[in-house]
């Protein structure tokens, strides 16, 4: 069928003013995009030594920047791997996503909608099952290799690979059918799905585009979870993203430059980005990265403590820096227990078999424990006192910093001490010896260790205040902080752990459909439970469904009924105990021009690409 629906690159129908509407609390932030620029000049610090392709991607810019300079983040946790596909942690994705590796469409804070990136178009039939995406005319990797729809059609089948099983692998699946990658020529990529299916142009834009010239070999023989690892010399790795890694050294740093060969330009036509580097300074904790900031040796940072907000704000005049405050944060804070059962024999264990101690995982697996939990929990005094008062309760992966899928009706379980007490002793626990601490039948002491990262201080401060309010209803709960990426093996690998205090960042576009890999019970990121074969419980089941019905419709009402559900059927489980969300405050160093702090992650560099250092006179 011909194509008729010309889309050129922002969302069909309702689901285009419901992104349009997303985090407007930030607006007011953000100002608005120029259109053209104001009078600058990009400097002669760097000079192009390639010509610009025939397809350029225009940026627009409030200010023509200049070239030069660096920017500098702090991050707590050294990034696990450069594979973008494979990347499934924040300290891995703020390095990979959008700036190492780029989308054939990309999701713009400040507009707040999907713009075209390194497709220039696309369009669809009328039924919506056949999209048809026109890729940028000499784009090229970092290494100066062309990029072209064979390029889009290795990374589609990587990113849909039984075997690899990646975080985004069920948003590639309609009504159980794998979407359909077709290239009629060099510069066309088509796309079939069996069904109308909301996500399409959110989930093309998930895919970076990796070089088949460099991995298709490791992808053929099976090494490709392991390909592009932080031990792969920079020189080697080739990437599709405005940045290119220059150097990494192990917990010191992450060094990125700008890309030689990208296709990005500002208005006058300069090629992007401005800055020489971007770096990402590798610290113990926030309170070494606190330290770095106010030595002047970080530019910006993305994960202060509430109790210094404060000091932030009386210091801003003399630190010459702005603290931003951007409103309820898009991510959250939750814990849940360990149901997950061996699926194979690998690792000793027999298949079925419980990775936590049976006499635990029967008290987890059981939903009045679970509810018992939450209502044991006094969250306003957490927000009080741990958050000094920035932050609001959360019952929902979509915070209340989302303002169009949000809503304060959501069912949840809170603060019930005695309501807890009933139901634990409905349980048939009881303080048999009288040293507080319930006993099950069996005489097992009801209690558990909850993991959290040892770098975040304020999760550590959580885990700590659950522990006191569950000793309050006879439940032991022993904090164990712990290195980040020792956690994220427990999580994803070997299933070492009891309960796992964490929480997720928000997907961008920030829509319940980006949210599948935590819903769906095949998903990577079902944390409590996750790559189930097929549903284990009824609520899962029932849940699966209501996922499929909201990906399978642009009727935005519809959407809103079928998510509310969503949150409604985890809820009433308790599958995840709900945790408060902080308001995000940041500080950023006044002397960059064309940075706009969002609640969308990230946050502060989704624009670093257009972030330059102003020159002396220029006004901060």
């Amino acid at each position: 069928m011909k194509p008729s629906r010309r889309v050129g690159g922002n969302l069909p129908g309702e689901w285009a003013r419901g992104a349009l509407a997303v985090g407007s609390l930030a607006l007011v932030l953000l100002g608005a995009g120029g259109c053209g620029g104001k009078v600058g000049v990009a400097g002669a610090t760097y000079k192009d030594a390639h010509p610009l392709p025939p397809d350029t991607l225009t940026k627009e810019v409030e200010e023509i920047g200049t070239y030069g300079g660096r920017f500098v983040m702090a991050q707590t946790a050294a990034p696990r791997t450069f594979n973008v596909v494979m990347a499934n942690e924040t300290s891995s994705g703020d390095v990979c996503d959008g700036r190492l590796f780029e989308q054939l469409a990309t999701y713009d804070n400040g507009k707040q909608e999907i713009l075209p990136s390194l497709a220039k178009s696309w369009e669809s039939t009328p039924d919506g099952l056949t999209w048809t995406f026109h890729l940028r005319h000499g784009a090229a990797f970092s290494d100066g290799h062309p990029l072209t729809s064979e390029d889009v059609l290795f990374s589609a089948e990587v990113y849909m690979d039984d075997s690899l099983h990646v975080s985004l692998y069920d948003f590639f699946k309609v009504n159980g059918q794998k979407l359909q990658f077709s290239a009629p020529d060099s510069y066309t990529v088509v796309v079939k799905t069996p069904a109308v299916y909301a996500m399409l142009i959110p989930t093309i834009s998930s895919i970076y585009l990796i070089p088949k010239h460099r991995l298709e070999p490791a992808f053929r023989n099976g090494t490709f979870a392991s390909a592009y690892n932080v031990s792969t010399p920079p020189e080697s790795l080739v990437t599709s993203g405005p940045w290119m890694l220059k150097q990494y050294v192990p917990n010191e740093k992450t060094v990125l430059t700008r890309n030689p060969y990208w296709c990005g330009v500002d208005p006058q036509g300069h090629r992007l980005p401005y800055l020489d580097e971007l770096v990402f300074l590798i610290v113990p904790d926030q309170n070494t990265a606190a330290l770095k900031f106010k030595a002047g040796e970080v530019d910006a940072l993305d994960d202060v403590k509430p109790e210094n907000y404060q000091t932030y704000e009386n210091e801003q005049k003399q630190g010459n820096f702005t603290l931003y405050d951007l409103g309820p944060s898009l991510n959250t804070n939750f814990f849940w227990f360990n149901l997950n059962k061996a699926r194979d024999a690998k690792g000793g264990k027999k298949p079925g078999t419980t990775y936590a101690d049976p006499a635990k995982y029967a008290w987890f697996n059981n939903r009045d424990f679970r509810i018992a939990v939450s209502k044991a929990m006094d969250r306003d005094a957490m927000i009080k006192s741990l958050f000094y008062g920035y932050a609001v309760k959360n019952w929902s992966t979509l915070t209340p910093g989302n303002k169009v899928w949000h809503s304060d009706s959501t069912f949840h379980y809170d603060y019930d001490p005695e309501g807890a007490r009933k139901l634990l002793a409905g349980l048939g626990w009881k303080d048999r010896n009288g040293d507080g601490i319930l006993e099950d039948a069996q005489g097992h002491k009801i209690g558990f260790t909850l993991k959290t990262n040892s770098s975040n201080a304020l999760r550590v401060g959580m885990a700590n205040f659950i522990k006191d309010d569950l000793a309050k209803v006879g439940i032991e709960c022993f904090p164990s902080p712990v290195e980040f990426n020792t956690l994220i093996t427990n999580l994803r690998q070997d299933f070492q752990y009891e309960g796992l205090l964490l929480g997720l960042q928000s997907a961008t576009p920030p829509d319940p459909g980006m949210g599948q890999n935590v819903y769906r019970s095949s998903g990577l990121t079902h944390y409590w439970n996750i790559k189930q074969p097929k549903p284990e419980t009824e609520a899962e089941a029932r849940i699966d469904r209501l996922v499929t019905e909201n990906v399978s419709t642009n009727d935005m009402a519809e959407r809103l009924r079928s998510w509310h559900e969503i949150e409604d059927a985890l809820n009433r489980e308790c599958f995840v105990e709900w945790l408060p969300t902080l308001v995000y405050k940041v500080p950023i160093r006044n002397r960059f021009g064309n940075l706009h702090p969002s609640i969308i992650p990230h946050r502060i560099i989704w624009n670093i690409d257009r972030v330059f250092v102003k020159r002396p006179g220029q006004r901060a």
